[in-house]
């Protein structure tokens, strides 16, 4: 996004809308915290969380992640690697506090949610002008669940997010080699064919970009980027089911592959089911796919 140009283009002329940083960090914090669900898919929980007069700080962000893990957001209006250190002393702090942060989201979110709490893998998410090669590969080296997004105002009215590095902590999966993916044999296949097809859409999924991460949860799999693209769940009838971040009234429905769910309660995220029974429908789903991914 650095070298990215944004023009606005009306009456067959062309004008360059300049790329600035947040007035204040302030304002960025304020902005992501009303809108935190349709940005980084993490249910806002509070802002300015005190740590304690022990430990003297104030969380910019809590939140809970599409997949129940614990969330800290931390902002910097400009390009500082303090964002990180500073990020991770917080995320310290929620791992030793576990039963506060569970209270705080029932106190918030209601019982329902604090029991989706999934501790295995709290995220920090690091929101900032810009991140260095360096930054890059500190959080590479420490095994915490980590994402760098970042930002950019366009004219008065536009806000640009880019995830530019995720790392997986030890609850995730990271994106795995083909030799080791091709390996792994999927669980709760009731048939050989449907446990080939399951593992064949785990290589697709994960294949469409190196920042794939997987997150596993007893009803489902999801994969994600900054956020959920597509949950996968237990088979069915000899049918592998998925659920994409993908608007479905922008696409043709096929019935008894494609399906509305919207207002259908299901496990995991997505609006739009795909149902899998054979290779061919393997096939046919691939650009579904990349639209999801491309979503995230």
């Amino acid at each position: 996004m650095p070298g990215l140009k944004l023009f606005s283009v009306a009456a067959g002329s062309v004008v360059e809308i300049a790329a600035r940083k947040a007035a204040r960090e302030r304002h960025l914090q304020t902005l992501v915290e009303a809108n935190m669900e349709a940005l980084l898919g993490v249910r806002f929980v509070a802002s300015e969380y005190s740590t304690g007069p022990q430990h003297g700080g104030r969380i910019d962000s809590l939140g809970i992640d599409e997949n129940g893990a614990p969330v800290i957001v931390e902002y910097k209006r400009g390009q500082d690697a303090g964002v990180i250190n500073q990020g991770l002393f917080y995320l310290s702090w929620l791992i030793d506090h576990k039963a506060e942060f569970q209270q705080l989201v029932h106190e918030r979110l209601g019982a329902a949610a604090a029991a989706q709490v999934l501790w295995i893998a709290p995220r920090l998410i690091c929101v900032a002008e810009d991140f260095t090669r360096y930054d890059i590969h500190a959080i590479r080296e420490i095994r915490r669940t980590i994402d760098l997004v970042r930002y950019r105002y366009f004219g008065s009215d536009l806000l640009a997010l880019e995830p530019v590095a995720s790392v997986a902590g030890p609850g995730s999966q990271p994106r795995a080699t083909r030799q080791q993916r091709s390996a792994v044999t999927p669980p709760e296949t009731p048939t050989d064919v449907t446990g080939e097809l399951r593992a064949a859409l785990n290589e697709a999924l994960l294949s469409l970009g190196d920042d794939v991460t997987q997150v596993e949860r007893k009803q489902y799999c999801a994969y994600r980027r900054l956020r959920n693209f597509a949950c996968v769940g237990s088979t069915h009838k000899r049918q592998v089911i998925a659920y994409l971040n993908v608007n479905p009234q922008e696409v043709d429905l096929i019935p008894g592959f494609t399906r509305d769910v919207t207002k259908i309660g299901h496990h995991g995220t997505g609006a739009l089911e795909v149902r899998l029974s054979t290779e061919k429908d393997l096939e046919r789903v691939g650009d579904l796919l990349r639209l999801s991914y491309r979503t995230a």
